[in-house]
């Protein structure tokens, strides 16, 4: 049974990027590319001040809405079987029981705890995780038009600033989805989430000129106390975590909606040929899964965040040739026999 608290598909926020190893893995559960729409992406691109790096991804990647992927992958979930109760929340777990708003309880030998970067009561995860100048994920859409199309192109951008980093990818309407991570001490100096926004186009030049096509109207969506760098290390039986429940990677790597995907398939595999005592195997393999990926994207995260590395970093990517491709190869979670597209 899949409990979803909202009764209608929504867009949660999230970059809206499919690396190439996350599209195997949806191919293999019957989610082909041109089911998530248009918009391919075949280049990076870095901006930091006056700086430009881009170079091509190893192979083309996607850029698709969570409103989009979870339709199509809430269908074939329910094509497979799936009971689906909507419009209920769990509001705590209490071992392996769901307490639902509605004070129902839904006892099982097994829990897939699947919440994200929202913690559920009873199974939150710990709060020195988040450090001591947490990080906000911030999210606004830009509507589609040509000459922002021309900007981006098939590109995802990443752009750079003191205490906090911009991508921005286009989806499949033509929209351009901006998701800021950033430091609480930059919002709290800015004053509010729509005045960072206008302070950062007027800092940042290349990241005014897309900012320039916003009406001002649209809603910034926001998300507090992101504990990037965080692992299940350890499991307890019936228990499995999933995405971000799991490992939570800097967003900079575009590899959240990779580790979710392959962190569900892992899971189910081991379900199936473990039952619920499969769980603390599960997630310490999972964790040592993504132990590389999430290190280095925190160390990139880290350089990305201040101005005076950035410096020194940018051009020793554009002297180094694939350097960027490597970097992009080593945050993506290395593939198991279980999520590869059968040859």
């Amino acid at each position: 049974m899949l409990v979803e608290r909202t009764r209608e598909t929504g867009d949660a926020i999230c970059g809206g990027f499919l690396s190439w190893r996350t599209l195997e893995s949806l191919a293999r559960l019957g989610v082909a590319p041109d089911a998530l729409g248009p918009a391919r992406v075949t280049t990076v691109r870095v901006l930091s001040g006056s700086r430009v790096v881009e170079t091509r991804l190893p192979r083309p990647a996607h850029g698709v809405s969570r409103h989009l992927l979870d339709t199509v992958m809430l269908k074939r979930a329910i094509d497979a079987g799936s009971a689906v109760e909507r419009g209920v929340t769990v509001r705590g777990v209490d071992g392996l029981t769901a307490r639902l708003d509605d004070g129902a309880d839904l006892a099982a030998d097994t829990l897939f705890l699947a919440s994200g970067k929202h913690d559920v009561r009873g199974a939150a995860r710990p709060a020195a995780a988040r450090g001591s100048d947490p990080v906000l994920g911030l999210r606004v859409r830009i509507p589609a038009a040509p000459g922002l199309d021309a900007l981006i192109g098939e590109s995802i951008e990443l752009h750079l600033f003191d205490r906090g980093y911009v991508g921005i990818v286009r989806q499949e309407d033509g929209s351009a989805n901006c998701c800021l991570a950033v430091h609480r001490s930059a919002l709290i100096e800015a004053g509010s989430p729509a005045a960072l926004l206008d302070q950062l186009g007027r800092d940042h030049p290349r990241l005014g000129e897309r900012f320039a096509y916003r009406s001002g109207s649209e809603a910034i969506d926001a998300i507090a106390n992101v504990p990037y760098g965080w692992r299940a290390l350890h499991g307890a039986q019936g228990l499995f975590r999933l995405g971000d429940q799991a490992g939570v990677i800097p967003s900079l790597a575009g590899e959240g909606m990779g580790i979710a995907i392959a962190s569900g398939i892992r899971a189910g595999h081991a379900y199936l040929g473990g039952g619920a005592a499969a769980a603390p195997g599960f997630q310490q393999g999972f964790a040592r899964a993504t132990a590389r990926p999430i290190r280095l994207a925190g160390l990139v995260r880290d350089a990305a965040e201040r101005p005076a590395l950035t410096g020194f970093a940018l051009p020793l990517l554009r002297q180094v040739p694939g350097l960027i491709e490597i970097i992009a190869s080593l945050t993506r979670i290395g593939h198991s026999r279980l999520d590869r597209t059968p040859s």
